[in-house]
């Protein structure tokens, strides 16, 4: 792979080495879901992160183009002008222009925008660029790239552009499509020059387009803001815009669209030209649109409908799709509709792809299409791409591969590219240094040639990886994931690497994998401080040997091999949460692990520290990053500052106050945000790697950068990680999120140090050699890993553990026996190595301590039981010697963590119900503040007794303070109104007391104690203050109204109350009678109902709550106090002896009642149970007293019981007569209730007539204010067109005399043909006219011979005229040539024949080119002369509906609603009037006939005038204009006389009036310049060879002096080690107080020094003052000398 790309400084600081090393890129690979292009017929080029990829589909060659500002952002490629445009993603973002493959920068555009750009697009023909910023400007912009010209822009806010495309066919046509939309931008030019651009002679407007609905449905536009017409009801008046509905004004009126009005649209994907200039659009609905580009209709394409034998077979090839969907788990899509991503155009037809993987073929005719399969290759397609010949297709997927397909050929799309689908994780080497290996996030592992970067092959683990690394003694690979499992690939072939192994670690994910360089252990880093250790050799079946757990985070992990001691060190950096400061803990491995593990890890598999000799050390700085060398030094990358500390590990480095480690040096970087540090395989180099995208190689004995290299960006979150290679010559450089995977090669570096890392490698290789070839002869005997979750426990013998990896790799050696067991067994297919860890040692203590645990089961059941007897023995115990429960609980501890939990809970428990009833508090306080409250009068009902009636109240609200003060600020208005007409308002109120005059008033308020007399008429309600005034008057009378139907209804209610009062006195009367009755009936209780006392409904009644209350512990103490002291109390209160002996002697009373003598009984006489035979006379006298008072007794009885069943007779009679009445009284309240609802409605209907005519009035003054913005803006748009017109007017003036000065050139040149040559004998010059006026065939670009293009007929753009007049002279050398001369003709006069017709031609292409721009401006006069008529049509109706709306004001402020009282059954009819005839005339029929003759003959001479006065006027215009014609021919004349005297006569004219030979001169003269110009040419090429000699020694001296400075440079560099060698050495002398005692001599000498200098000069100046003095003396004593 070539690379060409610049090396940008990077401002690092260099050392003189820094010259002789240098780093260049040798390869990138990745992929990118960005555009996609072809830059010639069989070069695709696209972006990866700062890179331009260019593949060639023939050779599958990759060329890299490296864009030196970061991430390549929008990209784009023009494969008929071989040229390619993108931009940066920096801050004022920059556009780029190469031409391939030269890869030069034609130019660069600097625009407007601040961020980012998202779209690029390069037209089809022409230098003309656009591109779309984002946020914030979103603005599309024009360019003249060649020219370095932004011809124009528009801002588009809020559009997210998704794609955008020229029209092949025309330049001036271009289509943004974003998610729900699709414009078509036509720019129109004025005129190419470039003052004219700043004057806005370009413009550009755009058409949107609407697309139809989700159903596929084109639907007409309607306008809301001008609707067709207005629907005027007589009525309701006239049916105005929703948005004047609404209310709204400016710009929200014009866009604003009602919920109903808005219907899902389709959303396009994908687009592409058709050769007619119509756009295709696919949508993610499934439909295919077709759009007209000048129109910008919308069509929707059809499928024809197929014969049934071809539908039957279309219908299983979509259902067999949709089962293979539904069964990998994907959406099932329909074939007949498929979602396009992509969409390409050609002669035969429309090929679309999309997400189902499959190309089709649409066959377009008309409205209707035909779709056919040509290929499917089971991946999303994303895109397609014709190449610039159109004979090959690409088709673009998501999963990172490229197919081309050939039409022509109609075979199977070939693959040539297959990278990946997601950002790279990592990079590593394999042995050998032929091939690389790298992993994505998504799990994708490829393996790349290391020479050139060609793909070999790919294989998807179908898991998210987290970190990969290659074996150094093996061609094996080692993939850790997300889920704590460790992949083993085989990649000894590199074209098909498989899995081998798999080991499920840990269930924390595997962060990092490192390899010792020998090969020999495999160091897993997982989250949770866990470090895994594994056998790296294949033989061993990747063995884990054991784990470290280190307290804290790690951050990141290094490994050291020493082959000397046969150790590796593993160095981990630990982040120290407690203090800034970082940690290292370092341990060792040796080979003794692998061969007794049991001695080194405990029974869970973790190491123990002293085996493997743990070590800790704090740093002073905490790090990000960490590498240790072999002499005790380590690196660090500081995360809290830009630098690299340098620590050596001992004693003489460690802080006095604590045992942290100082660093020894920090080397400052200029790279950005926290990096990371890696070390080359022989320690020499250092690589530093930050989210800046630079990478850093240090020298890691003096710190000197070596090589620095810009290879990802910031953009793209920087570098994600770095290798070397064992060899040094390669290093590998993925970014984090770019997608990029670069490959570093040393483009210049040190002889001794390529000579170093040479010997390293070789030294390596040697170690390894014999171990590689074996450790690979088993891979390769290991079968392919196959996940079998069926597959059950197997042991094999020791001495099969050969044969063991050819039939399944599934297997470990095991501790206990060293048999090979099958790794996913039935019991262990989801445990880790740390669980199996876990059980074994379970199992293990299960086996040894089987019996005692037993035995402990077995004591543990006999406690058991003995608490249970006594548990049974406690209860039979009197309650004073009873234990509690918890006393017989052994595990008191356990009871109170049960007890604890269960609190804990009950607590969390009473919270959630705390804050659930606190949340019903607050909706009932709410509800009961906003409902019951706020009411000044509660809502509530009154129930008759008997019958169904219910009455309600008017539930009120207290007016408010404002309320009151508008009431009586009406009020007194109202009376202020009515004072002069005091009469009028007494006739008013007579009127309103009589009957009739409720008609008018329109309601019966007046009879229900309303106040009519303070309203407005109906009649004089014109204004809108009377109107809302009238409301408010309204809505008082409503109030009272409702105030006085409430006071009669609290009077109702009151009377319910007595009479419930006195129904339950009387039924306690009855209640006494049907006691002494002794009668079970059931006795009618009345009560008020929740509806008639609704206040009940706040409290809750204790009888309510069916749930049982839970009371806290004191209050059942309080209860229980309660309950004792009542029981007390009623003890005493029974233990009454004069109670208790009135109630044993006379029943409890001391008199019989009344009421008591239907209990009365006389007892018998003692003698009745005697027979009566024996009965003395005593006895039966007193036998028959005993009757008589019986009997006596009973008529008592009787005649009571009878006044009992009168009086209760009496009493239910009055008490349903008090009902009844009640029940009544109840009735005429409903009745009046039901009127008076009546009434009410009445009036409110007359308040929502009002209202309705305030809203409409609302609404047309709302209208009337968004038409005069509407009216604004028009305007605005008039005065700007206006002055574009004017403008265009004048320059179309100024360019017509331009054109007309360019044809009479023209002109003049073929006039002046004959002069020129009027030597030359006239058959020759007949010949010469001839060929003078002969021209050749039109030249023919490449791209109009190529059928294939479908746009070949494409209109030229400005640049066309150029290149044609270019073919144009390649077409004139042939008949330029001597071989189309006339015979006998001089060659010079051939040779100036020649230029003058070349003259000619430019100047007739020059006519051309003016007429056609010409042309161009007079339409673009014509479109603004349109747009202007069509702003004054608009203009004119928006007026028209402004005098509607002020009719419709006016009309609403006279024309009244008036609200009538009708009696029932009155209609109103029409007028049905029969018209009188007692004045009519009789005339005869003959005299009307005459007179419609006579009007008739009238109205022919009158026809007959008006036709000659017509005539006429038309002679006296048409003279008019002659004469008009005649003066302006005159003034043409005067002018062209005024031109002639004013001609200036220059010494050209002079000779060419007086020399008589003018045209032979001419030629002479033009001789001499020839001859002239040959010398200067001469002298010119021995001034160049003069130069090129003196290059020449000066790049001779230049090599002298490069030789002279490497000499130098060497020297240099011995003199800086020696510099460091005697600073050491000065050092260690320890001679500092010498030094500083002779530094303070030496400074006492410089005071010195500077005293001494300073009186020097003191006396200096004193000796010059002296000497001035002495002069002055001499001059004044000797004024002669």
């Amino acid at each position: 792979m070539e690379v060409a790309a610049e090396e940008s400084c990077a401002g690092a600081r260099r050392c003189s080495s820094a010259e002789e090393a240098a780093l260049e890129v040798s390869w990138v690979q990745g992929f990118s879901n960005k555009n996609f292009g072809f830059i010639n017929n069989q070069t695709v080029c696209y972006p990866c992160g700062n890179y331009i990829l260019f593949l060639d589909i023939e050779t599958k060659k990759t060329t890299a183009l490296q864009c030196q500002a970061g991430q390549v952002g929008a990209f784009t490629a023009n494969g008929n002008s071989h040229v390619l445009a993108f931009s940066d993603r920096r801050l004022n973002p920059i556009i780029y222009i190469y031409t391939f493959p030269e890869l030069t920068k034609l130019t660069k555009l600097k625009g407007n925008a601040q961020l980012d750009y998202t779209l690029l697009a390069l037209s089809f023909t022409g230098p003309y660029l656009a591109s779309f910023s984002s946020i914030p400007e979103f603005i599309l912009s024009i360019w003249n790239w060649q020219e370095n010209i932004l011809l124009c822009s528009e801002s588009q806010p809020g559009v997210t552009a998704t794609s955008m495309s020229f029209n092949p066919m025309n330049w001036q046509q271009l289509c943004l499509v974003d998610e729900s939309n699709v414009t078509v931008w036509h720019i129109e030019r004025n005129n190419d020059e470039h003052h004219l651009k700043q004057k806005q002679c370009l413009l550009l407007f755009h058409s949107p387009v609407e697309l139809p609905d989700a159903q596929g449905l084109v639907s007409h536009h309607t306008d809301l803001f001008f609707p067709v017409s207005y629907d005027e009801d007589p009525y309701f008046g006239p049916l105005l815009p929703v948005s004047a509905i609404a209310g709204l004004e400016g710009d929200e009126a014009e866009t604003f669209m009602p919920r109903n009005y808005i219907k899902p649209l389709l959303h396009p994907t994908a687009h592409c030209w058709s050769a007619t200039s119509e756009v295709y659009v696919g949508c993610k609905e499934g439909y295919v649109l077709a759009i007209d580009a000048k129109t910008c209709g919308v069509s929707v394409l059809q499928q024809k409908p197929l014969p049934d034998h071809l539908r039957k077979i279309s219908d299983i090839v979509s259902y067999v799709h949709k089962e293979v969907q539904r069964k990998k788990g994907d959406k099932p899509t329909d074939l007949q509709k498929p979602v396009l991503f992509g969409m390409a155009f050609c002669n035969e037809g429309l090929y679309t792809a999309g997400s189902e993987g499959i190309l089709f073929f649409y066959q377009i005719k008309g409205l209707q299409y035909e779709m056919t399969i040509y290929a499917d290759i089971l991946q999303p397609i994303s895109s397609l791409i014709f190449s610039p010949d159109y004979t090959v297709l690409l088709l673009v997927t998501d999963q990172g591969t490229l197919y081309t397909y050939k039409p022509a050929h109609s075979g199977e799309a070939v693959k040539i590219l297959d990278t990946c689908r997601s950002c790279f994780l990592a990079a590593d080497f394999l042995p050998g240094n032929k091939y690389c290996v790298s992993v994505t996030i998504s799990g994708e592992v490829q393996v790349w040639l290391l020479k050139d970067g060609t793909g070999l092959s790919k294989l998807n683990l179908d898991v998210q990886a987290t970190a990969m690394a290659c074996c150094p003694s093996s061609n094996s690979v080692a993939v850790g994931t997300k889920r704590g499992q460790i992949y083993f690939l085989d990649v000894t072939e590199a074209e098909a690497p498989r899995v081998i192994h798999r080991i499920f670690v840990s269930e924390f994910p595997v962060l990092s994998l490192h390899y010792d360089q020998s090969g020999q252990f495999l160091i897993a880093r997982a989250t949770q401080g866990h470090i895994f250790i594994l056998d790296a050799r294949p033989s061993k079946l990747f063995k884990v040997l054991g784990y470290v757990e280190l307290a804290g985070e790690v951050l990141d992990l290094s490994v050291l091999s020493d082959f000397k001691s046969d150790l590796v060190e593993v160095v981990v950096l630990l982040n120290v949460a407690v203090v800034q400061r970082a940690r290292l803990e370092t341990f060792c491995l040796s080979s003794a692990l692998t061969t007794d593990n049991d001695k080194y890890v405990n029974a869970h598999g973790m190491f123990n520290g002293s085996a493997i000799k743990m070590k800790r050390y704090d740093l002073d700085y905490s790090l990000s990053s960490a590498v240790r060398l072999k002499d005790n030094t380590v690196y660090g990358y500081c995360t809290c500052a830009p630098f690299i500390c340098k620590y050596r590990l001992s004693e003489e480095n460690m802080s006095e106050d604590s045992s942290v480690f100082l660093s020894e040096k920090r080397t400052p970087g200029n790279q950005l945000g926290s990096g990371f540090l890696c070390l080359s395989p022989n320690s020499r180099w250092l690589a530093s790697a930050a989210k800046d995208g630079v990478l850093l190689i240090y020298d890691t004995f003096t710190m000197d950068i070596l090589a620095q290299k810009h290879c990802h960006s910031h953009q793209g979150g920087g570098i994600r990680s770095v290798v070397f290679s064992l060899d040094g010559k390669f290093i590998l450089v993925n970014g984090k999120s770019d997608g990029a995977l670069v490959c570093l090669k040393w483009k210049k570096l040190k002889k001794t140090e390529v000579k170093e890392a040479s010997s390293y490698w070789k030294s390596l290789l040697a170690i390894l050699s014999k171990s590689t070839s074996n450790e690979n002869a088993f891979l390769k005997s290991m079968a392919e890993w196959q996940f079998d979750p069926e597959s059950k426990l197997v042991s094999l013998p020791e001495e099969k553990v050969k044969e063991a990896p050819l039939k399944s790799s599934n297997v470990e050696v095991t501790e206990e026996d060293g048999n090979i067991t099958t790794l996913y067994s039935s019991g262990a297919i989801d445990m880790t190595w740390i669980g199996q860890k876990i059980k074994k040692v379970m199992k293990e203590e299960t086996r040894r301590f089987g019996n005692q645990k037993k035995e402990l089961e077995m004591e543990v059941e006999k406690l058991c039981e003995t608490i249970q007897k006594m548990m049974l023995e406690n209860e039979q115990v009197p309650d004073t010697e009873k234990l509690e429960p918890q006393e017989f609980n052994l595990d008191i501890e356990e009871q109170e963590k049960a007890q604890a939990e269960a609190e804990q809970k009950v607590i969390m428990t009473r919270k959630e119900i705390e804050m659930e009833n606190l949340a019903n508090r607050y909706v009932q306080d709410v509800i009961k503040r906003e409902c019951w409250d706020a009411m000044y009068i509660k809502g509530r009902a009154v129930k008759s007794f008997h019958t169904p009636h219910e009455v309600k109240n008017y539930p009120l609200k207290k007016r408010s303070k404002e309320e009151l003060e508008t009431l009586e600020k009406v009020l007194r208005l109202k009376k202020v109104e009515t004072a002069d007409v005091k009469e009028e308002g007494e006739k008013t109120e007579v009127m309103a007391n009589d009957s009739a005059s409720c008609c008018l008033i329109g309601s019966l308020s007046s009879q229900y104690g309303g106040d009519t007399s303070i309203l407005y008429s109906q009649w004089d309600l014109h204004t809108r203050e009377q109107k809302v005034n009238q409301i408010v008057l309204l809505k008082d009378i409503i109030y009272n109204l409702k105030t006085a139907f409430n006071k009669e209804f609290d009077e109702v209610a009151r009377q319910k109350e007595q009479d419930i009062a006195r129904v339950k006195e009387r039924n306690l009367r009855i209640h006494e009678i049907l006691a002494q009755l002794e009668l079970q009936v059931e006795v009618w209780e009345p009560a008020l109902t929740d509806d008639e006392m609704p206040e009940r409904a706040l409290t809750v009644q204790d009888s309510e709550i069916k749930a049982e209350k839970y009371l806290t512990q004191e209050e059942k103490e309080k209860a229980e106090m309660l309950a004792r002291l009542e029981m007390e109390r009623q003890l005493a209160a029974t233990d009454n002896e004069r109670l208790r002996a009135l109630d044993d002697m006379m029943g409890g009373v001391l008199e019989v009642k009344k009421e008591d003598i239907l209990k009365m009984d006389i007892p018998p006489p003692t003698f009745i149970s005697k027979p009566e035979y024996v009965w003395t006379d005593e006895e039966k006298k007193e036998f028959r007293d005993y009757e008589e008072k019986v009997k006596k007794l009973n008529e008592e009885k009787k005649n009571y019981r009878m006044s009992l069943e009168d009086e209760l007779e009496k009493l239910e009679a009055s008490i349903q007569e008090t009902t009844q009445n009640f029940d009544e009284t109840v009735r005429k309240l409903s009745e009046k209730k039901v009127k008076l609802e009546m009434v009410i409605y009445q009036e409110e209907l007359k308040i929502v007539n009002l209202v309705y005519a305030l809203m409409l009035d609302e609404e047309l003054a709302t209208r009337e204010t968004g038409l005069h913005n509407f009216l604004m803006k028009k305007e605005k748009e008039k005065v700007k067109t206006a002055r574009t017109i004017q403008m265009t007017k004048s320059k179309i003036e100024a360019y017509i005399d331009i054109y007309e000065n360019a044809v009479v050139q023209e002109k003049n040149l073929e006039s002046s043909f004959a002069r020129e040559f009027a030597d030359v004998p006239a058959h020759l010059l007949e010949k010469l006219l001839q060929l003078y006026r002969q021209r050749p065939k039109t030249p023919v670009k490449e791209t109009v011979l190529d059928t294939a293009n479908p746009y070949v007929k494409c209109l030229g753009s400005a640049g066309d005229n150029k290149d044609a007049l270019t073919l144009l002279m390649k077409a004139m050398d042939e008949l330029d040539s001597p071989e189309h001369m006339p015979d006998g003709l001089d060659l010079s006069i051939w040779e100036n024949f020649c230029l003058a017709r070349r003259n000619k031609m430019e100047s007739e292409e020059l006519v051309k080119w003016k007429s056609q721009t010409l042309a161009e401006m007079q339409a673009f006069l014509q479109r603004r002369v349109n747009d202007s008529d069509i702003i004054d049509s608009e203009i004119e109706a928006i007026f028209q509906e402004l005098t509607w709306l002020q009719e419709e004001k006016m009309k609403l402020q006279l024309n009244l609603t008036i609200q009538f009282l009708l009696k029932q059954g009155q209609v109103e009819l029409e007028n049905t009037e029969i018209p009188e005839y007692s004045d009519a005339i009789l005339i005869s029929k003959s005299v009307i006939e005459e007179l419609n003759r006579n009007i008739m003959a009238q109205a022919e001479k009158k026809i007959a005038s008006m036709v000659e006065y017509k005539d006429f006027s038309k002679g006296i215009f048409q003279l008019e204009w002659e004469h008009r014609k005649m003066r302006m021919q005159i003034e043409d004349l005067q002018q062209k006389a005024r031109d002639i005297v004013s001609l200036i006569i220059s010494k050209d004219r002079q000779l060419l009036l007086t020399v008589p030979n003018y045209n032979s001169n001419v030629a002479h003269h033009i001789s001499v310049m020839e001859q002239t110009l040959g010398m200067m040419d001469e002298l010119h090429k021995k001034n160049v060879k003069n130069r090129q000699k003196k290059v020449k020694e000066l790049e001779k001296r230049i090599s002298l002096k490069e030789q002279e400075n490497y000499e130098l440079s060497l020297e240099l560099k011995e003199m800086l080690v020696s510099t460091s060698e005697r600073r050491h050495i000065f050092e260690a002398a320890d001679t500092q107080h010498i030094a500083d005692k002779v530094a303070r001599q030496r400074y006492r000498e410089i005071l010195k020094q500077k005293h001494l200098r300073e009186q020097i000069k003191e006396e200096k100046e004193e000796c010059e003052i002296l000497q001035a003095q002495v002069e002055r003396l001499r001059s004044r004593l000797f004024p002669i000398l």
